[in-house]
């Protein structure tokens, strides 16, 4: 192995020889094989080039049609209703930790620009994490910053199968981001989050087949038997990112089905694939993406398929990521769209629009007490909500007023009712 930049000298601990050689011992079992899995989406986009459409696929129908489920959720994974994520930056890890949530997504993909020295010292911050020695004092104000003693559970996101660490040579070869990452991680913290109660918890991003969930397969379980890990010890929750996958989700949690915990809606990358998939066909092209939401059809079928392969097979379903970052500033306002954003949108749809809540810390520890933010009298919030229902109430009044009343819908069957025993 070689280095093609010098190891910061804090790093050190990570890059020993003993994992180094791990590392290299993935490479040069599993290195080459990526080659032919993003040669396999080279030759199925030139498909989808000439007209193919993405479908379910035939020679797993098998799988889709049986019955079975996925390895039970460790205990510390149960709760996942918020999660945090960001770069692998020392300040940022401390703070998500910190945060009041149930998991912070340490990202060595979208979110960290990927130069030697981030990298090197992302590994670092996550070891110290594990350990919780992790600190970082800003040199601008002298300002300390450390654990608590309850943090977040700590997930670590590899780089994506098609980047490679260029600030390594394996025989000459820059070994694939995702290797290195999923590698040096695992050899310095599996066992030390063991003993500390937690374990091995992976995101895998850009998935496009179940061919690449099966790949992902043999490298966990050679990973574990390398390092004398029970079958299941390393955990992953895949994100379902690309439109091919959407197809593949009942493959993808059966190839991965004693490590995989859930499947998570990534909407912007997504909304990118559907694009790069029929870049040839001009009847499916896209508005602005800020008018690109969940409720438009195709991204409505997506999560909502996601949600039921999932429950079928005892995997958490999650939804995607939301663009926002929590201020100190109890009074500032985030908004999901943008400010004014739902404005714009209905003006372009040509609907009425009612309002827009924006997000604050008031809303947030509302949310989290059972105090409804609505009930809270004489709060800027309070009177959002005020408006919207006043806004609300004008307009049904003028519906009433100018268009006839709503017909009752009348049920002749019970098809598709839950209370129903088929």
């Amino acid at each position: 192995m070689k280095f093609n930049f010098k190891i910061p000298e804090n790093t050190q601990i990570i890059f020993t020889d003993e994992a180094n050689k791990f590392v290299q011992d993935l490479h040069s079992k599993f290195g080459t094989k990526i080659q032919d899995l993003l040669a396999t989406r080279v030759e199925r986009q030139s498909e989808f080039n000439t007209g193919k459409l993405p479908n379910f696929l035939d020679e797993t129908k098998d799988i889709r049609s049986s019955d079975w489920h996925v390895r039970d959720i460790p205990k510390d994974l149960e709760d996942r209703r918020v999660e945090i994520t960001g770069p692998v930056e020392r300040k940022m890890v401390i703070n998500a930790l910190n945060a009041d949530v149930k998991v912070f997504m340490a990202d060595f993909e979208d979110s960290l620009s990927p130069t030697w020295e981030n990298v090197a010292n992302g590994q670092l911050n996550l070891h110290d994490a594990v350990r919780k020695t992790i600190t970082f004092e800003n040199p601008a104000n002298d300002k300390k910053y450390q654990l608590n003693d309850e943090t977040a559970v700590l997930m670590c996101r590899v780089r994506g199968l098609h980047l490679l660490e260029k600030g390594i040579e394996i025989n000459g070869i820059n070994p694939p981001g995702c290797l290195c990452d999923f590698g040096y991680y695992l050899f310095h913290n599996a066992k030390e989050l063991i003993n500390r109660g937690s374990g091995p918890y992976f995101y895998i991003p850009k998935l496009q087949s179940h061919l690449e969930a099966r790949y992902w397969n043999e490298v966990i379980n050679y990973a574990e038997d390398q390092l004398n890990l029970p079958r299941g010890t390393v955990r992953v929750t895949c994100l379902i990112e690309t439109l091919p996958a959407v197809f593949e989700m009942d493959e993808i949690l059966f190839e991965l089905k004693d490590h995989i915990v859930g499947l998570n809606c990534g909407r912007w990358d997504y909304i990118f694939s559907y694009i790069k998939t029929f870049q040839n066909d001009r009847s499916r092209l896209l508005p602005d993406r800020y008018q690109v939401g969940m409720d438009k059809p195709f991204l409505n079928a997506y999560s909502r398929l996601l949600i039921k392969t999932c429950h079928k097979r005892g995997a958490f379903a999650m939804g995607g990521m939301a663009a926002l970052i929590p201020s100190k500033d109890s009074d500032e306002k985030h908004y999901i769209f943008g400010e004014a954003g739902v404005k714009y949108l209905s003006k372009d749809l040509n609907i009425n629009f009612l309002g827009e809540i924006p997000l604050n810390q008031s809303l947030r520890e509302a949310s989290d007490f059972g105090r409804p933010a609505s009930l809270q009298e004489s709060t800027e919030i309070s009177e959002v909500f005020d408006n919207i229902s006043k806004n609300m109430v004008e307009q049904l009044l003028i519906r009433n007023k100018e268009l006839p009343p709503t017909k009752v819908v009348k049920i002749t069957n019970l098809v598709g009712c839950s209370a129903i025993k088929k």
